[in-house]
């Protein structure tokens, strides 16, 4: 007490002296804790738990409590507290499930004092009570709260919060009994420390887990909490229901919150990721911090005030392995280096600018903001408040409109109605699309999905297009009666003979299914043309050149020659097993005879024909389709493409479309960046199923779990206000059916809808036409209830 008492008198004349100043850690550190005499400081995480003396100039370490030649797992914290008590005694929580005590007046050389495993996975939190010395509470990943008697064995009382993961606990500064629990589910509890069977109150504090509170110094009724939605807010609980007075907006999830000694309106954060500083905000001002620290290269774990009673020393732990003493006087001021000028764009195409009266001032024709007329209110301007400690900076504001129908994105909210992204053949799926986007007047991103189908499709879904420009028409053939090997030119088939016989008409056409081995003769087709520009061709084992090409014509003359083809063009290819057989009739003998057979010529006698290329007949040898990984490396420039365009709705339609025929072509980092812009564009307009939809479909797991975040759904019986823990809807204490509805007075088996204020409600229709007529509850307990 003699001690306590100096170091109270030193504080009051500012006998705290010291500077911004750094050591090194063995390790990272998770947690620290510093003694009510603000000379020493406790650093503890994985592998490290070490107590270091606060000098003026220094940091000096005193004592190393991790001993013995293999440390145990309770020497790897999570969470450490020193008693504000009892200056001897701290508590950790260990990442094995284990809460430890240690008594640093113990002789020996081991500190370690009791031991409670009754935790079954991780805990998160440990608190000791401000002004009881034995009283510590424990919060685990296992969804319990534990609280100990350190004179006893075993805790004393278990809290179940009925949700996953306990994230932190702490004990109110100001009512003795009152502790404050924030969970994975977004929710905060308040309990009563002597009533472990239910929670006093219980409210949603944010969408995701809540990783921190802290109770205010001085006032009684505020607490602030921390969580993944990068939000800090302060709570009045002195009121019947928990109300928010202030949010405080930041740039990464928060993981540690501490209200500033001495200063009502100060409160310092750290974030859990990406960055690395420290903030303290006014939270009368929520936009930009007051201070930051910027000393930390890596993410900060660990913040805790010097003194309880001194708002010009911070002190903080990293997982850089670094431990700062921060003085407030060297904090950066984010408002110094506050840039006056804004820009903006509108969901619909506004610009709203920003910029110093002084320039703004001088374009007389320009008509302020606040004295024009809006289509819709999207700014609210602050008065500014003469007791606020920071200087204000005045802008003037400009917001530029434009044509509602020049900018009308109806296309955007029609296409992610109607697209079709699983639950039918890839084909249809493309012909659906290409179709909803034809419709829209986009006939880029039609073309898109139709080129998709193509290069994807399985081609033996398709029926092969011809090597030949006339080879136009898809379809099955009837087999031709004859064909003379007799109605063949005399000639090689030059180029010229291609090009002269190219604009004669004739009767018949042919046409090759790949999964027909015959020549049809159609009597309905359209004119041909021949082939057009160079094209390389593979007839069996050989490449042919141009001038060993030979065309079939038909000759009236009355003499007739005979040509024998050459052998190569017409040699089989067995080794592809999975292209159609070739044609029977164009095998010739193996006998290098050069007459044909009477059976063979009998097969192969076919109708004289006007012109017929031999590139038609060897087309079913060979598999004319690409693989679909020929066409990957085009279809990521597409969807880079689309991306930088601003159409990400196409990318990420695609990128699920195409699933894994393009998936590890891009990285993960981009298909994130689409998929978050895109589910950001479909929210913003309310799409709410199919976002939904997209993020259930994405191949990124990132965006996967967005949507598989512990959701729980607390209900209550209506008779009984009891909680009902069974899985159906009848409880279990009373055993009344808990969704009767109000109106119709049956049981609700479909959609059920309640009033958060009475807890009455029932079917969704009887209820919205019952209130249309009515503001007052219809099971008649007086309330007045809406429907939003």
């Amino acid at each position: 007490m003699e001690k306590m008492s100096r170091v109270t008198t030193a504080l009051s004349s500012n006998a705290i002296i010291g500077r911004t100043m750094f050591c090194h850690l063995d390790a990272p550190a998770n947690a620290i804790s510093v003694c009510r005499d603000a000379t020493q400081v406790v650093v503890a995480g994985r592998n490290i738990f070490k107590i270091y003396a606060l000098e003026e100039e220094q940091f000096v370490e005193k004592l190393n409590l991790r001993v013995g030649r293999k440390p145990s797992l309770n020497f790897s914290c999570a969470d450490v507290m020193w008693h504000q008590m009892e200056e001897n005694l701290l508590a950790t929580a260990a990442t094995n499930g284990a809460v430890v005590t240690w008594n640093l007046g113990k002789p020996s050389r081991n500190k370690q004092d009791q031991l409670f495993t009754e935790h079954k996975r991780t805990v998160n939190k440990v608190c000791f009570h401000p002004t009881e010395v034995y009283m510590l509470l424990s919060g685990s990943q296992d969804g319990f709260m534990k609280c100990f008697d350190l004179r006893k064995k075993e805790s004393v009382s278990t809290f179940s919060g009925q949700s996953e993961s306990v994230r932190d606990v702490q004990f109110s500064m100001k009512d003795y009994f009152t502790f404050a629990a924030s969970f994975e589910n977004g929710n905060v509890q308040l309990w009563d420390i002597r009533r472990p069977d239910r929670y006093e109150r219980m409210f949603t504090a944010h969408t995701g887990p809540v990783f921190c509170c802290d109770w205010h110094p001085d006032d009684r009724g505020w607490l602030a909490t921390g969580g993944r939605d990068k939000m800090v807010k302060v709570w009045d609980m002195t009121t019947n229901r928990a109300k928010e007075i202030y949010c405080v907006q930041t740039i990464a999830s928060v993981a540690r919150v501490k209200w500033r000694p001495e200063r009502k309106f100060h409160l310092a954060t750290c974030s859990m990721m990406v960055d690395h500083n420290i903030y303290v905000w006014d939270v009368r001002r929520p936009f930009i911090p007051f201070a930051t620290f910027e000393e930390h290269k890596d993410v900060t774990t660990g913040i805790v005030w010097r003194h309880q009673h001194d708002p010009h020393f911070l002190l903080s732990g990293s997982k850089d392995s670094t431990l700062y003493q921060h003085m407030f006087k060297d904090a950066t001021r984010p408002v110094d280096k506050a840039n006056p000028e804004g820009l903006c764009f509108g969901l619909f195409g506004d610009l709203a600018f920003a910029a110093k009266e002084s320039l703004i001032s001088s374009d007389s024709n320009r008509k302020p903001y606040p004295g024009g007329d809006r289509r819709y209110p999207i700014f609210f301007f602050k008065k500014p408040d003469p007791t606020e400690q920071f200087a204000n900076v005045s802008s003037a504001l400009s917001v530029f409109e434009t044509d509602l129908d020049s900018n009308r994105m109806d296309w955007f909210v029609k296409t992610a109605q109607l697209y079709l992204l699983s639950g039918k053949p890839f084909a249809e799926l493309c012909d659906h699309n290409a179709k909803v986007a034809q419709e829209l007047k986009r006939p880029q991103v039609s073309t898109t999905w139709t080129m998709l189908r193509i290069m994807f499709s399985d081609p033996a879904n398709l029926t092969a297009p011809g090597l030949n420009h006339n080879l136009s028409k898809l379809g099955t053939m009837p087999l031709m009666n004859s064909f003379s090997m007799k109605e063949m030119g005399s000639g090689m088939g030059t180029e010229s003979r291609l090009e002269r016989s190219k604009g004669e008409s004739r009767q018949d056409n042919i046409h090759l299914d790949p999964g027909n081995s015959h020549i049809s003769n159609n009597e309905e087709n359209e004119e041909t043309e021949g082939s057009e520009g160079q094209a390389e061709y593979m007839f069996g084992d050989a490449e042919l050149d141009d001038d060993d090409l030979y065309s079939m014509e038909h000759d009236n003359q009355t003499e007739e020659q005979e040509y024998m083809l050459p052998q190569e063009a017409f040699q089989l290819r067995h080794e592809i097993m999975d292209n159609p057989s070739a044609p029977e009739h164009l095998q010739q003998d193996k006998a290098d005879s050069p007459h044909v057979s009477g059976n063979e010529a009998e097969v192969t006698c076919l109708t004289p024909i006007e012109s017929f290329s031999l590139i038609s007949i060897s087309q079913p040898l060979y598999n004319p389709h690409l693989p679909a990984s020929f066409f990957c490396p085009i279809v990521r420039e597409m969807l880079s493409y689309y991306a930088e365009q601003g159409d990400v709705q196409m990318a990420v339609s695609v990128l699920i479309v195409l699933g894994e025929r393009i998936r590890k072509e891009i990285d993960d980092l981009t298909q994130e960046h689409w998929y978050m812009s895109y589910i950001d564009l479909l929210q913003r307009f309310e799409l709410w199923n199919v976002s939904n939809e997209v993020i259930k479909l994405s191949t990124c797991s990132a965006i996967t779990c967005l949507n598989q975040a512990s959701t729980t759904l607390h209900i209550n019986c209506s008779n009984c206000k009891r909680p009902m823990s069974n899985k159906g809807w009848i409880c279990d204490r009373c055993h009344q059916c808990a969704s009767i509805c109000a109106v119709c007075h049956h049981v609700v088996k479909g959609l059920f809808v309640w009033c958060q204020g009475c807890s009455h409600g029932g079917h969704l229709e009887h209820i919205m036409n019952w209130l249309k007529s009515s503001a007052h509850c219809p099971a008649g307990c007086g309330h007045q209830c809406e429907y939003t």
